[in-house]
């Protein structure tokens, strides 16, 4: 997939930004931008003449940057992310791509002016397991879908509670905007758009006034349900989802590192019912999730066409979220929602 000559300007230089920076694909890095210019140092020094700036505003302003990468702390997601579309840049914005749906809303309208392609960070879907999952699932041999059962969590590390994460000013919600989205985005992926939201939220352990825990039940039109537990009290990171169907289920478990490897167990129901076919895959590999996505975003500015995940799928997502924290009014201000 051809990006030569596309020009991408990652705001926000920490972890993020940098897998961002080491999987461009064919484009190329010439500028960064972070508050914290000794980091934009860093990262620009990886990738040779880089401009760096302090504002962001002189980033996404700039001629020759035709993508703007969006990685900052999630208060000023929709901010950065709707002004580099308002200039016709294309826009790939880490999840959950703003705090809520009223802040989206401002990047949709910027977008439809200012002709940029918005792809959200949803870099879960192009995990191998998942792309497999995804193709037995798009070659209907699920059948009917039923219900999803997902489980993703970790358990945080000491001082966590003083963390940006932790403050919801910053980060508009705890852990249901955190590892939260990516699940609702991949059951929503297999099941369909989310009619029926209901859940609790928690703060089991640590001291902050944001959840870290997110207990959900989603419902689609047609009656598949999924049930969805994210946690920062899991004591050993794990991804666990389980998508079922009339006719065969699938499991994928880990993400590789510290999640365990990852895996893909498919379960095929027998004519004559009883324990089922079973086949695996493994993948013992590294995270090629990054540059899967990027250059499939790559494609989609070389062909002109809408990002999957793009806004639509930020916006139904979001729709679940502020759902769920209206539901749970305790964490309704601490989910940045301040003006109700």
């Amino acid at each position: 997939m051809s990006g030569e000559g596309l020009g991408v300007g990652i705001v926000g230089c920490g972890l993020i930004g940098r897998k961002r920076a080491a999987n461009l694909g064919a484009a190329q890095l010439v500028a960064c931008a972070d508050v914290d210019e000794a980091r934009a140092l860093d990262l620009a020094a990886t990738a040779g003449d880089v401009r760096v700036s302090t504002d962001w505003r002189d980033l996404v302003s700039s001629a020759d940057v035709d993508i703007v990468i969006v990685c900052t702390t999630n208060q000023h997601l929709a901010e950065i992310s709707a002004a580099a579309a308002g200039e016709g840049k294309h826009v790939l914005v880490e999840k959950p791509a703003a705090m809520n749906r009223d802040e989206l809303e401002m990047v949709l309208q910027a977008s439809a002016s200012g002709g940029g392609l918005v792809r959200i960070g949803f870099n879960h879907r192009y995990h191998p397991a998942m792309q497999k999952a995804r193709e037995i699932f798009e070659a209907g041999a699920l059948g009917r879908m039923m219900f999803v059962r997902g489980r993703y969590g970790h358990g945080g590390r000491l001082g966590y509670e003083k963390e940006w994460r932790a403050d919801p000013k910053i980060s508009g919600g705890g852990e249901l905007l955190d590892q939260g989205v990516h699940l609702i985005d991949l059951s929503r992926w297999f099941l369909g758009d989310f009619v029926d939201v209901s859940g609790k939220l928690d703060t089991c352990y640590w001291d902050m006034p944001v959840e870290d825990n997110a207990f959900m039940t989603l419902g689609t039109e047609a009656g598949a349900t999924a049930f969805l537990h994210v946690t920062w009290t899991e004591w050993k990171n794990m991804f666990s989802m389980e998508i079922y169907g009339t006719d065969a289920k699938l499991q994928i478990d880990g993400l590789g590192g510290s999640y365990g490897e990852e895996r893909l167990t498919y379960y095929r129901m027998l004519p004559e019912m009883g324990p089922p076919e079973t086949e695996s895959w493994n993948y013992p590999g590294g995270d090629d999730s990054w540059s899967l996505e990027f250059d499939t975003f790559l494609a989609d500015i070389r062909e002109g066409r809408q990002p999957v995940p793009g806004l639509v799928d930020a916006m139904a997502v979001l729709g679940v979220t502020d759902a769920l924290y209206d539901q749970n009014p305790r964490y309704r201000a601490g989910g940045g929602r301040l003006s109700e």
